[in-house]
């Protein structure tokens, strides 16, 4: 007897069997047949001991058992479940008459049990009985024909609108449980997939993508949108492959610009005419992006510039942050009501000269606006950490410790810099720091704190807290509250580490101002890897909080790094996990060098290059006014998309082989390995990335 099985089966040609792990139960069949003849033997030890039976090559006492079991516990009513692995084994005894008169009684109980249709039919047909089997699953295949292709689309569609709204409502394990079921319905449609998967990461759910029955590790990985695999891997290859393939997801089939004729560079270098430059986001309001662009945008030089806002975000009433932006810019456009093409022509009609995506994938955003190239230059800038991999953005910016120039070949853009990625707001208010008592801390306790998002804590992250934990006794972890499910979550992994849960406090979420005056009474921040603090870390160091971190390869994964370094204290950077873990228990131990790191940083506040903010918003024009020349010379950069495709199929198995750190040289030679493998079955055109034509 065959029959389809679960994936986690070895042999797919065995009979699907009903299975429990083994319990405690003694397989002894004398105390277990007088279990079940009085009713004491519950169902999943009725599979224990049967599967225990069966392995030991006793299946004749599996069978014996099975049949006794369901003579004397007939009203219980998983007992088409025991007559479906009885069935099993009774064929495997090669009792087929048996197997399809237990097999008929499981469908009598339950007709709706898939799997004994399946098996029925394959029993039949092992037996000569053609016609039987045919007819057997005909009758299946007709109960269910209401579950038509449109029928499954929309359940499918409902399924994926209840975890939508569920997220929004905060009912985050309800959400997650449906847009699996969707997921699971559809595994080629990515956006239940891709919203399930950022759910898991914002529960601290681990593993992420949790292993189904119904949909591949593979199929899952492809499901994640490109600012979810941030926070999952530090791979920024497999970043760019992503963000490539994922746009053409947003984008979707390629839009009409029959009525959007490229537009050409206007001559203004040299001139004395001013650049239109237009930032593009739905983030330019109380929002970590508004809150960094809101002084650069003050500081622009009005003689050199004509900044235009398009804001595309929610309508908002009252927003001190968007108020500041509106006061700062020549020209506000709210491109609320507006469709993408409507948005589009607007923009053009305005004659921008240069457009900035302050988005890129990240929530609201209005992508498809800049497949219709409303400018001659598309730039991409703050709002999303990597490259966009599309075919539009031709320049990206950010700084020589985020991007060092051997590291270009991950971004499909050309790489402009400044000299630091992070703007902030010297302006920004911040209320009077509370004492340790005011925010619920021990006066005495060394404070590691953390307050990036939970979706930024992985597992080896945690796994690195708990151990800095362990090894100094008297500290605390300080952490942003998350759900009160999620931080329970983390106090019982505390406690599985040997930590007790009551040296994790969670701070409740508080005002702008106190947040920031509050984050200094701890001692240590620690970064989180591989998707570190960006806005969080430049408020710690505001605050005169020392931040240790970790780092990688991605645009993520080194934002942090250049925060540090901008602030003055590049000794903050680790260089691996142990050195990342041994350094934060020896600040505990050595105080004094820790107490040095806090005045280094409150000496350089005001001339470090973080605050440089005017020295910024200089440096933005000076970029601004090489682009336009490029631009008007006919030197613009095409984005550079060769081989994107087979970099996403090599860069998934390197992702599915979970290696959370390494160095950059092991990190190629993975791929190179890789790509020659791919090479040898199907010749790669060379590129300028990792597949090089060889020297000569």
């Amino acid at each position: 007897m065959r029959c389809l099985v679960p994936a986690s089966v070895s042999l797919p040609q065995d009979p699907m069997t009903v299975t429990h792990a083994p319990t405690s139960t003694e397989a002894s069949t004398p105390s277990a047949l007088e279990l079940a003849r009085s009713q004491q033997l519950s169902l999943m030890d009725l599979l224990s001991v049967a599967e225990t039976l069966a392995a030991a090559g006793q299946k004749e006492a599996a069978s014996d058992l099975y049949k006794t079991w369901v003579a004397f516990n007939d009203s219980n009513p998983t007992i088409h479940l025991a007559y479906f692995n009885y069935a099993v084994i009774l064929g495997q005894l090669g009792d087929r008459a048996g197997a399809i008169q237990a097999l008929r009684t499981c469908i009598r109980i339950d007709p709706n049990f898939a799997p004994a249709h399946i098996n029925l039919g394959r029993a039949l047909e092992d037996s000569g009985q053609i016609g039987a089997a045919v007819e057997q699953w005909w009758k299946y295949a007709e109960a269910t024909k209401q579950l038509d292709a449109e029928t499954i689309g929309h359940r499918h569609m409902v399924l994926q609108n209840i975890g939508r709204v569920l997220e929004v409502a905060g009912k985050l394990p309800e959400a997650e449980a449906s847009l699996l079921q969707a997921f699971e319905l559809k595994p080629e449609l990515p956006e239940a997939g891709q919203h399930w998967a950022s759910l898991r990461q914002k529960q601290c759910k681990w593993p992420v993508l949790a292993p189904s029955s119904h949909v591949s590790m593979r199929k899952m990985l492809d499901s994640v949108s490109s600012l979810t695999l941030s926070c999952y891997a530090d791979d920024p290859m497999f970043q760019l492959a992503k963000a490539y393939r994922y746009g053409k997801t947003v984008i979707g089939t390629r839009p009409d610009l029959s009525k959007f004729p490229r537009k050409q560079a206007r001559k203004k270098v040299g001139t004395g005419q001013r650049l239109r430059v237009g930032y593009l986001s739905s983030d330019l309001r109380d929002h970590a992006v508004g809150f960094a662009l809101c002084e650069v945008l003050e500081l622009h030089d009005r003689d050199s510039v004509e900044i235009f806002a398009y804001y595309c975000g929610n309508v908002r009433k009252t927003d001190s942050t968007q108020a500041r932006i509106k006061a700062a810019v020549h020209t506000w456009r709210d491109l609320h009501g507006l469709d993408d093409a409507s948005a589009a022509s607007l923009i053009i009609a305005d004659e921008i000269d240069i457009l900035i995506d302050v988005n890129g994938y990240t929530k609201d955003a209005r992508t498809r606006i800049f497949a219709y190239r409303p400018a001659p230059v598309i730039v991409s800038f703050c709002g999303y950490p990597g490259s966009m991999g599309s075919p539009f953005h031709q320049y990206l910016i950010s700084d020589a410790h985020m991007i060092p120039p051997e590291n270009e070949i991950y971004y499909s853009e050309k790489v402009l810099r400044i000299a630091c990625d992070q703007p902030i707001d010297r302006k920004r208010l911040i209320a009077d720091r509370p004492s340790r008592a005011d925010v619920g801390l021990p006066e005495d306790a060394f404070v590691y704190a953390s307050f990036n998002g939970m979706q930024k804590i992985t597992a080896p992250c945690f796994a690195r807290w708990m151990a800095i934990l362990s090894a100094t006794p008297g500290s605390v972890l300080w952490l942003l509250t998350g759900d009160e499910d999620v931080n329970q979550r983390l106090r019982d992994v505390a406690e599985r580490s040997g930590v007790s849960s009551s040296r994790l406090i969670f701070a409740p979420k508080a005002t702008n101002p106190e947040h920031i005056a509050r984050i200094g009474v701890a001692d240590l921040f620690l970064d989180t890897f591989p998707y570190g603090a960006h806005s969080t870390a430049a408020d710690a160091i505001t605050s005169g909080l020392p931040v240790l971190t970790m780092p990688g390869k991605t645009f993520a994964a080194r934002f942090c790094g250049s925060i540090v370094n901008a602030a003055g204290v590049p000794e903050m950077l680790c260089s691996s996990p142990d050195d990342y873990v041994a350094r934060a228990i020896g600040f505990e131990r050595d105080r004094t060098s820790l107490l040095k790191v806090r005045k280094s940083i409150a000496r350089q506040r005001e001339t470090s290059t973080l605050r440089d903010i005017p020295g910024l918003a200089k440096r933005l024009e000076e970029l601004f006014w090489q682009m336009q020349g490029e631009c008007e010379r006919g030197e613009t950069p095409v984005p550079d998309l060769s081989n994107l495709d087979i970099y996403y199929e090599v860069g998934a198995e390197v992702v599915l082989e979970n290696i959370e750190f390494e160095d950059e040289e092991s990190y190629r030679n993975r791929y190179l390995k890789k790509l020659a493998q791919w090479h040898d079955y199907a010749p790669i055109p060379y590129d300028n990335r990792l597949w090089r034509r060889p020297s000569k």
